[in-house]
């Protein structure tokens, strides 16, 4: 008790001293506070900023490949591709339970990373890619 009661003694002690804050300097007086003014024959118009070249416009394949290829590292591991899937989600989820069990999703997407990965290595390239491409059902010929 005798030391908390030293302790509290020597803090409310150095609390009560001052501690003197210096006093910064003024800053420098600045020698000429009025704007520059242009001359009586100054043109009013400057010339134009130069016109950035444009992008060229990305394939559709290269816009796929890109939404699925989160770290820009030009390649697309299982995990990138599987992230933003939720419309595959509730087509593997065959219970409809919310739930996708490992058999669910191991039967229909790694057969189809494996089919893309043609070199083996679990990673996707842009050419690999293409093969995991949805296939386009065909357009009927007229809107009968």
């Amino acid at each position: 008790m005798l030391i908390m009661a030293g302790s509290f003694w020597l803090w409310q002690i150095q609390a009560s001293t001052e501690n003197a804050i210096p006093i910064a300097p003024p800053p420098p007086a600045a020698m000429d506070d009025a704007l520059p003014s242009a001359g009586p024959d100054a043109p009013l118009v400057g010339p134009a900023p130069p016109i950035p070249p444009e992008a060229p416009k990305a394939s559709r394949e290269e816009v796929r490949f890109n939404r699925y290829d989160r770290n820009r590292d030009e390649l697309i591991s299982r995990v990138e591709m599987m992230g933003s899937r939720t419309k595959a989600f509730r087509q593997l989820d065959r219970d409809g339970n919310n739930l996708l069990t490992f058999e669910e999703w191991a039967v229909a997407t790694g057969e189809r990373f494996a089919v893309a990965d043609v070199n083996r290595d679990s990673l996707l390239t842009r050419k690999e890619f293409v093969r995991t491409r949805p296939k386009v059902a065909p357009k009927p010929a007229c809107r009968c």
